[in-house]
């Protein structure tokens, strides 16, 4: 296989409800993963990119996280709806999407 142009990594992570952490999991439901895969199929990207399932990256009171290697930017807040411009603008445009960064209190 050869090496991806980047990576992407999309938490799962589950806790239990009230958990003070919160849950990007729990919040999109594997939705957001499946958005990712669709849209990478659909576009023909599987190869040129990766995409993987992850555990907690940190930031869970801004969650749902996606982080992106090798670029080393981190995502909160993202929503389905999202995934397309994050995929058009970072993965295929190289520019990040600043609405979706992670504050750099949490990620910085």
């Amino acid at each position: 296989m050869p090496k991806p142009e980047r990576h992407v990594f999309v938490c799962v992570q589950r806790r239990p409800p009230g958990h003070p952490k919160g849950s990007c999991g729990a919040t999109h439901e594997g939705r957001l993963l499946e958005e990712f895969g669709r849209l990478l199929d659909e576009k023909g990207l599987f190869g040129r990119m990766m995409l993987t399932s992850t555990g907690c990256l940190g930031p869970c009171q801004v969650g749902p996280n996606v982080l992106v290697y090798p670029d080393g930017v981190m995502y909160s807040g993202v929503k389905e709806e999202d995934v397309g411009a994050i995929i058009d603008e970072h993965l295929l445009g190289g520019k990040p999407v600043e609405r979706l960064l992670t504050p750099t209190e949490y990620w910085g």
